[in-house]
């Protein structure tokens, strides 16, 4: 089990305002009902198996380029546990929030 953080930034956008690339982007999250997912103000929290996250976070990431985006800034954050269960509500807990 993993939690991986993503934040999708489109460049060259013309606009100061990327919502509209971010809800494509989280538009994804919507097809793939089985994926626990946290929006942030800067970035998505998913938790899953990784194999199956990374064609989602691909798939994320090409968003914006499907929209006329010509450069796609991508951060990701993977956190794979393999000692134990790892959950974002574990992670949370954990540091008392």
């Amino acid at each position: 089990m993993a939690v991986v953080q993503i934040t999708v930034v489109p460049l060259g956008t013309g606009e100061p305002s990327l919502s509209a690339y971010v809800k494509q982007v989280l538009a994804v999250l919507d097809e793939h009902p089985e994926v626990k997912a946290h929006v942030g103000p800067n970035g998505t929290s998913l938790e899953g198996d990784l194999e199956e996250l990374w064609p989602l976070l691909r798939e994320m990431h090409e968003k914006p380029f499907a929209a006329g985006v010509q450069r796609v800034w991508t951060l990701l954050s993977v956190d794979d546990r393999r000692d134990r269960p790892l959950s974002i509500r574990g992670k949370l807990e954990a540091v008392g929030k």
